[in-house]
């Protein structure tokens, strides 16, 4: 299998040793993961989320003071998550928030593995650790519909200029409106065609829409952007495909 895997950026949060030491086993014995960060509890792990910047992470929900559920709520743009916890009935809740999968202690090396596939078939075509990630499920769509103060809102595409997370919810800015709505950026990008690129953790732009970059700043018609350190690599990548 490693020979196959994108080295994968990881933190393992557990507050029980034992439950860390089987996952560090298998990643260890599996190849293609490193494991920036073993974390016994949420508060060590937002904490190691915000220094290494991990694109996937082995979440327990039951831990104290804070659970791996309300912990992960708390995250305006999450890595990719792999629940694993002795309590069958957070599993739904758990799906809700887009985990890519839910282990059931204990879990055998082959139900491991299946779980990881599942990270494989997520991550971007291009290299893993790209800030820019895309969901590999995403099409090109003409529209979208986003719900905005209580209505089903049809948005074309192409009118879309960019869009900005305000707290829990997107801001979509189109050549002629703004709509507020109750969503992830990650969920968001998902939704978006190919012309659409995260250039900021803030930040999704139509790059259609784009008139200039100078230094770390782009320039949309009415708007300056800035350009996201983590995203910057991935940005001028899709760039230079562009230039003449």
């Amino acid at each position: 299998m490693a020979e196959n895997v994108e080295t994968l950026r990881c933190l393992i949060i557990d507050d029980e040793a034992p439950a860390r030491r089987v996952v560090k086993k298998y990643l260890t014995d599996l190849g293609g993961y490193d494991i920036a960060a073993e974390c016994r509890n949420a508060f060590e792990a937002l904490n190691a989320i915000k220094e290494h910047q991990p694109q996937l992470i082995f979440l327990d929900i039951n831990m104290p003071k804070l659970s791996g559920l309300k912990m992960l709520e708390s995250l305006k743009n999450p890595p990719l998550v792999i629940i694993t916890t002795a309590y069958r009935e957070f599993a739904v809740e758990g799906f809700e928030m887009d985990v890519i999968d839910y282990l059931h202690k204990p879990f055998s090396l082959p139900r491991f593995i299946q779980a990881l596939n599942k990270v494989q078939e997520r991550l971007p075509a291009r290299a893993a650790g790209n800030a820019g990630y895309r969901s590999a499920e995403k099409t090109d769509s003409d529209f979208i519909f986003l719900k905005h103060e209580g209505e089903m809102i049809r948005i074309d595409v192409k009118d879309i200029d960019y869009v900005e997370a305000v707290g829990d919810y997107v801001q979509v800015i189109t050549s002629s409106n703004k709509y507020l709505s109750y969503q992830s950026m990650k969920k968001t990008i998902t939704l978006l065609g190919e012309r659409f690129y995260r250039v900021h953790k803030s930040y999704i732009v139509n790059l259609s829409k784009v008139s200039s970059i100078s230094g770390n700043m782009i320039f949309l018609r009415s708007k300056s952007i800035p350009i996201g350190g983590n995203f910057r690599a991935g940005f001028m990548k899709v760039i230079k495909s562009h230039m003449a």
